[in-house]
């Protein structure tokens, strides 16, 4: 088999933006769903793509190749892949496993630790990775996360590398000897940079790292992947070649269940990235578990947004949507179509969003326990300052800590002992957030009027996507409808719920904060939960299921309006009685 040489084809790239050629367009598959990935795979080609990484539910440890059935689904899509063109199949990876996975004669070291100085563990280590690799000898390489994993390299002990960084890059460096000295295929190391110090700590590392044929892959956003988080700013900074991971799968923002197409929000991204030095490419998610896919849906065309701002970066987003609308449903129904696609990201950002963070747990409805919303998730981690300005029939800027989170976040997720105290100690610190109640009437009625734009918006989609009806095939009307259908339900759904939820708390803070008419308005948003619940039960066609489930959010919205009605323990018991 040939495998391409990434350092030698970086030395042929022009950086001269219009058709700046680029050695990587690469797919993400993540679901073990063997009939969408190999829909998934048999449509590569035409998108120019290059590369396909199998992760997540497929192989997200190289280790789980000496199972039978993943080594043979990996085998498969290998071939599959290089038979349609794709001539870098990638297996993803995370080093070091877990501690009890490697023998007990290595874990010698204090407490249990790896003897990292111990030569018989690297030389273990290193025929470790030849045996996995020999199980699956089609594979084009690894993505290698060694950041943050299993038994944590840096934990370990050793007398001979002093720092974190030089133990870090010693698993590297190992792997490395295997996947590129001796089998010479290719190794993308996966890492993130979340802060000027993580900026330090991994270029640190990296140079320790001995092989110049590593590429690095980091994510389109530092952290994780929310629509208000910034670019992420170190992506170009490492003298190293870089390719950009896209989460066109939307794992927070509805895993392509309801409608993701939003080529302006993607576009805007990889136009930013793709003129930075040391960027040579993407690669973009193309589902999100279960049986999720972007390709064959309406969501293809953020795939498509990708591949023609890679032929042209100077293109008008604006014409994505008319060539991929006018190719795949004719141009009768462009403008309709358009239009609705257009509001898919406005629906989204007002309904799984409350004035600019996400409250959505990994897209699903969950204001609570799920306290990530309230610290790790929030977008002003990664903005200085730490402010949003929120349209949506608010027209306000707001500060993420001192007036979002400080009145958003229920009191127990304001302490000093919460996890706020890990995740962003300086915003305790600074006094940005009270451990007190504070959700009243005034940021109540900013959520509503939010909520109800979404619903608003969403309603004009559906509407839009209804006039084309008599335009388009069954087949094409129906699947349009039903992800519209469902993003409307999602919203009025979130828009019923929030206004229960949230107001309960006004209600729960005492007879001084009732506001005339606030116990009315609980009653009606929760006789919506009601109606929207149904709908969503009784609502025809099947959907697909990723890590979020859209139905089950019915069953979250009638836990909420169950505890609202006999008492939220967290509360003080507080019922709201009809």
């Amino acid at each position: 088999m040939k495998y391409s040489i990434i350092i030698l084809i970086m030395l042929s790239l022009t950086f001269q933006g219009i058709g700046k050629e680029l050695s990587v367009q690469g797919w993400i598959i993540l679901s073990n769903n063997m009939d969408n990935a190999i829909e998934t795979i048999e449509k590569a080609k035409k998108y120019r793509v290059n590369q396909i990484q199998l992760s997540h539910q497929i192989v997200h440890n190289l280790k789980e190749v000496k199972r039978q059935d993943v080594c043979e689904q990996v085998n498969v899509l290998t071939e599959l892949a290089h038979k349609n063109g794709v001539n870098e199949v990638l297996v993803w990876d995370h080093s070091f496993y877990e501690l009890d996975y490697y023998p007990s004669q290595f874990r010698n070291g204090p407490n249990g630790t790896i003897n990292l100085d111990n030569p018989s563990f690297w030389e273990w280590f290193k025929q470790d990775y030849r045996d996995m690799l020999d199980l699956i000898p089609e594979v084009d390489g690894l993505v290698l996360t060694f950041i943050e994993t299993g038994a944590h390299a840096e934990k370990q002990y050793s007398d001979l590398l002093k720092t974190n960084q030089e133990k870090l890059a010693s698993v590297v460096n190992a792997v490395a000897d295997v996947v590129i000295k001796e089998r010479r295929k290719n190794l993308y190391i996966r890492t993130f940079a979340y802060s000027d110090e993580e900026y330090e700590n991994i270029t640190g590392c990296l140079n320790h790292i001995k092989s110049d044929k590593i590429v690095l892959m980091m994510k389109e956003v530092p952290h994780d992947f929310f629509l208000t988080h910034p670019n992420d700013p170190f992506i170009g900074k490492i003298n190293r070649p870089t390719i950009v991971e896209f989460d066109t799968g939307n794992e927070y923002n509805g895993q392509g269940v309801i409608a993701n197409t939003w080529p302006n929000y993607v576009g805007k991204r990889w136009s930013d990235f793709i003129n930075r030095p040391n960027v040579i490419g993407y690669v973009a998610r193309t589902d999100r578990y279960g049986t999720t896919k972007l390709v064959g849906t309406p969501n293809e065309i953020l795939l498509y947004t990708l591949m023609r701002l890679s032929e042209n970066p100077e293109l008008d987003i604006d014409l994505i949507y008319d060539e991929y609308i006018s190719k795949r449903y004719g141009k009768k129904v462009l403008i309709p179509l358009k239009s609705a696609f257009k509001k898919a990201y406005d629906i989204v950002l007002s309904s799984m969003y409350i004035l600019g963070t996400n409250v959505a747990k990994h897209s699903a409805l969950e204001y609570e326990p799920y306290n990530s919303s309230y610290d790790r998730h929030v977008s002003g981690r990664w903005l200085n300052p730490p402010v949003v300005f929120v349209e949506h029939g608010i027209n306000k800027e707001f500060h993420y800590w001192k007036d979002v989170i400080n009145h958003i976040a229920p009191a127990r997720f304001k302490t000093k002992n919460s996890p706020l105290k890990e995740e962003a100690k300086y915003v305790i610190d600074s006094n940005w957030v009270e451990p007190m109640e504070l959700m009243d009437s005034l940021y109540l009625h900013y959520i509503i009027a939010e909520k109800q734009y979404g619903v608003e918006v969403a309603q004009k989609a559906l509407l839009e996507i209804e006039q084309t009806k008599e335009l388009l095939s069954s087949k094409d009307y129906e699947e349009l409808y039903q992800l519209f259908k469902r993003t409307l339900l999602k919203a009025q759904l979130h828009e019923a719920v929030s206004s229960a939820y949230f107001g309960y708390r006004v209600y729960a803070r005492g007879e001084s904060f009732r506001y005339k008419g606030l116990k009315e308005q609980i009653l009606f948003a929760l006789q919506r939960i009601d109606q929207v619940t149904e709908e969503m039960k009784l609502m025809e066609g099947s959907f697909p299921i990723g890590q979020w489930d859209w139905l089950k959010d019915a069953d979250t919205a009638l836990e909420y309006k169950n505890k609202i009605l006999g008492g939220w323990k967290e509360y003080d018991n507080v019922k709201v009685e009809d």
